[in-house]
């Protein structure tokens, strides 16, 4: 299954092109005017009609995905296991007078009625319990990405959701980013002739350590923090911001841009209910003893039923631009958030026909969420598709740490007469920790 790179996606013709194609490099006028004859801004929320959130996860990222939703739903409450960061949440969203209510449990904000929807922005691997005691309260759900720690979290999450109909959006917001839709339709209508290859190009990740122990800051409940995995002691580089570089957190970049970018090759794959065939993964440096455990230079070979192939690289190692390259019989298209560029310039500016192809339209991810809220309808990024894109990062994460190529079954979700392999689609969860903990 191996690859090389092709001479198109060398760095130095990669390079030549693009200057070459630097007016290309914008969306062309075409698709901008139809995006604009198309826009539909989210619905404007009367007074009585902002439904409840509530933020559980106020890290950074939390706190930015709940100023987003700010613009369409009332704070009244907030969560998470550090008082300061739970403390400064609350203060930030306060409006009018109105203080939104401190939790350190997120199973206490289940059980208010007058919250409708959960902002979902913890670390990885506290997605998944999360996210089922909010389906199963009744609360649609707008979770962070990556969706799950494991695939078998996903399996269960998929099915709640369809159980209790909830509206789920995952945070894989380059859905709803114009570039990339572009990018995809063009792709899904056959404009690179017969789709071959795509590279997802991904940041390199850190290594670094040893990291010594350090004492638990107050207000800190690590204990819950830690959750699900194995209990380790804390350290400066462990938890909050850090905690994506350790593997019994996350996975990684390979998770964390994974999500992204994979989700983006599915979308113009047409796989994004589905996934690959086969995995072959390799770490290309060893990581430091006491240090971060989760790949920081890596390089996976994916293959799908229709023939397509897909490599996931970090860019520092493979010296390419972070995005998605997508390569076919006549041509190339690259896209990522700042730039949308092709082998040749009518690739691009030629409009699409009448009859072609069309995804799904959002101009603006959260806002998407809120009009599904209303509607019930499905959101761009539902927790199907949320799943299968991180499932190809699991995949991709554990055939790196198996060292050895795989064979996947996408519709039983499983490997193919794998034992050892299928044993690493859930791991062993930490009690209290469990599904019992949520029940």
């Amino acid at each position: 299954m191996k690859r090389p790179l092709p001479e198109s996606l060398s760095r130095r013709s990669f390079i030549k092109s693009s200057a070459l194609l630097a007016a290309s490099a914008a969306i062309p006028a075409w698709y901008l005017n139809e995006a604009r004859a198309t826009a539909a801004s989210p619905k404007p929320l009367l007074a009585n009609d902002r439904p409840g959130i509530a933020l559980v996860g106020c890290g950074g990222q939390g706190r930015g995905d709940c100023n987003w939703a700010s613009n369409f739903a009332d704070v009244i409450a907030v969560c998470d296991v550090d008082q300061r960061h739970a403390e400064e949440a609350s203060k930030q969203f306060t409006k009018n007078g109105k203080v939104p209510a401190i939790y350190n449990d997120f199973r206490k904000v289940m059980e208010r009625d007058d919250i409708h929807a959960i902002i979902t922005g913890t670390p990885d691997h506290w997605h998944t319990l999360v996210n089922l005691a909010a389906i199963q309260a009744g609360k649609d759900v707008y979770s962070e990405k990556p969706l799950t720690l494991t695939i078998s979290e996903g399996k269960r999450l998929v099915e709640a959701v369809k159980k209790h109909k909830t509206v789920f959006q995952t945070g894989s917001q380059q859905r709803s980013d114009t570039r990339f839709r572009l990018a995809c339709e063009l792709v899904r209508n056959g404009r690179l002739g017969k789709l071959q290859h795509m590279t997802s190009v991904l940041p390199t990740g850190p290594r670094g350590g040893p990291f010594p122990e350090k004492p638990v800051p107050q207000g800190f409940n690590w204990d819950f923090w830690v959750g699900q995995s194995p209990l380790v002691y804390y350290n400066e580089k462990n938890n909050h911001g850090d905690f994506r570089w350790w593997y019994n957190f996350s996975g990684g970049q390979m998770t964390d841009w994974g999500a992204h970018h994979n989700d983006i090759a599915q979308w113009g794959n047409g796989t994004e209910r589905s996934g690959p065939v086969a995995i072959d993964g390799k770490s290309l440096e060893l990581m430091i003893p006491g240090g971060y455990t989760a790949a920081s230079r890596y390089e996976v070979q994916c293959a799908y039923a229709n023939g397509v192939t897909l490599t996931i690289l970090d860019d520092q190692t493979h010296k390419l631009e972070n995005g998605i390259f997508f390569e076919g019989t006549e041509g190339w298209i690259f896209v990522n958030r700042g730039k949308i560029e092709a082998s040749k310039p009518e690739l691009l500016e030629e409009p699409l026909p009448a009859n072609a192809i069309r995804l799904y339209k959002s101009d603006n991810h959260m806002g998407n969420f809120f009009d599904c809220i209303r509607s019930r309808k499905t959101p761009i990024c539902d927790v199907e598709i949320g799943h299968r894109s991180i499932s190809v990062a699991h995949l991709g994460v554990i055939s790196v740490r198996l060292g050895r190529p795989l064979k996947w079954n996408p519709e039983k979700e499983e490997f193919v007469g794998d034992k050892e392999a299928n044993a690493w689609l859930s791991r062993p969860m930490r009690k209290p920790y469990d599904y019992s903990f949520i029940a």
